[in-house]
C-alpha cells in the first residue's frame, strides 16, 4: 500500500484536510500509521474526536511513534480517547495489511 485507499469524496473540507495530512506526515512509518487509521475511521469520528485527531497530527513523528509503540510515556494531555483508539486499532492488527 502506498497511500490513501479512502476517497475524500463525500467528506467535509475539514475531514478531507485531515485525511490528506494523515498520509503526508514526513516519515513513511507515520504516514502508514496515521493514514490507515484515518482511512478507516475519519468518517466515523465525532466532531470532538476530529479535534483530538487534528491535535495528534501536529505531534512530531518520533514522539507519536514512541507513544504508539510504548517506548515513550504518553503525556497526560495527549492520552485522549482518540489516541487510545488509534493505538488499540494498530496494536490489534486491524491496521496491518495482509
Amino acid at each position: 500500500m502506498t497511500g490513501a485507499t479512502k476517497s475524500s469524496a463525500g467528506l467535509d473540507l475539514r475531514r478531507r484536510r485531515i485525511l490528506f495530512r494523515a498520509w503526508h506526515r514526513g516519515t513513511r512509518e507515520m504516514d502508514l500509521l496515521m493514514g490507515r487509521f484515518a482511512d478507516a475511521q475519519i468518517d466515523q469520528l465525532s466532531e470532538a474526536e476530529v479535534a483530538e485527531f487534528e491535535t495528534l497530527i501536529e505531534v512530531q513523528d518520533p514522539d507519536l511513534f514512541g507513544w504508539i509503540s510504548g517506548s515513550l510515556d504518553v503525556p497526560a494531555d495527549m492520552d485522549t480517547p482518540v489516541f487510545r483508539k488509534l493505538k488499540d486499532w494498530h496494536l490489534s492488527g486491524v491496521g496491518v495489511p495482509e
